[in-house]
């Protein structure tokens, strides 16, 4: 283990409107600790009070995205581990949580291994491309213990419950290709293209209307706890919303002007 990447366990970049964090433990595949989590959330909450933020990509250093909790410190702390858990969980909660309510939508870039609470990640963010050399798996009963981060909301929503009982339960590894047939990404792509796939993504996202990619990722993912009647309220409320932005505005000119929109984010 180095100083140096334990030091900076996380590695953050904001430019052109892109925040790019980045796991940054790859003697570890970047598997987290109590000072990555601390790291991840002020990197995170960092981001969340930048407003020229208007695209964030999540990815990992070396061979691998991120290969869940760090195990090995797990076993180190004995008796004491339900201590370094919960100041291990806590945080990482915290930012999975600010990652969901901010506007700008998140990406995550995957290869290599995705375990455990890489993968609570990875379902966390709104998108998710993937390198062909990626594996998935939730890995937690491999452990003997049950998921976090999000996984156990995240997981049936995108596959189902029986898939996800079958996904959780065996922790099986699953490829990029079935990955992408069970809707776990969103895109597969040669390993040596996902940089340049996922910068070309996230350009263009930064380049939309900002608050309204907020409004539809929220209206998105509190549709399942709402009856038709209130999601048609939370549309309307949401679209009269977007309707007083400048976002709108230029959007609806440049239609009418037939000319490709200038969304600033606002």
């Amino acid at each position: 283990m180095t100083a140096a990447t334990d030091e900076t366990p996380i590695l953050l970049d904001i430019a052109d409107g892109i925040a790019r964090i980045r796991f940054n433990r790859p003697q570890v595949l970047n598997a987290i600790h109590e000072g990555a989590v601390v790291a991840l959330k002020a990197a995170v909450d960092k981001v969340a009070k930048d407003e020229s933020v208007r695209v964030v990509v999540l990815s990992g250093e070396g061979r691998a995205f991120l290969a869940g909790g760090d195990v090995a410190r797990f076993h180190e702390a004995g008796r004491d581990a339900p201590k370094v858990v919960n100041a291990i969980i806590d945080p990482f909660h915290h930012a999975i949580l600010s990652l969901s309510a901010m506007s700008a939508p998140v990406i995550a870039s995957l290869h290599g291994a995705v375990a455990g609470a890489g993968v609570s990640v990875a379902l966390a963010a709104d998108l998710a491309i993937a390198a062909d050399d990626m594996k998935m798996t939730l890995a937690y009963t491999r452990i003997g213990t049950s998921p976090d981060g999000s996984s156990t909301f995240s997981l049936p929503r995108v596959v189902g419950l029986r898939k996800a009982m079958e996904i959780a339960l065996l922790s099986d590894t699953i490829d990029a290709p079935e990955a992408l047939r069970l809707g776990l990404v969103n895109k597969v792509v040669p390993a040596a293209d996902l940089a340049a796939e996922t910068d070309a993504l996230a350009r263009r996202l930064a380049a939309g209307p900002t608050l309204a990619y907020g409004r539809i990722k929220h209206l998105l993912r509190s549709s399942f706890s709402h009856s038709l009647s209130d999601q048609l309220h939370a549309e309307r409320d949401a679209f009269v919303a977007s309707a007083g932005t400048r976002d709108f505005h230029e959007g609806a000119a440049a239609f009418v002007e037939k000319r490709a929109p200038r969304f600033e984010g606002n």
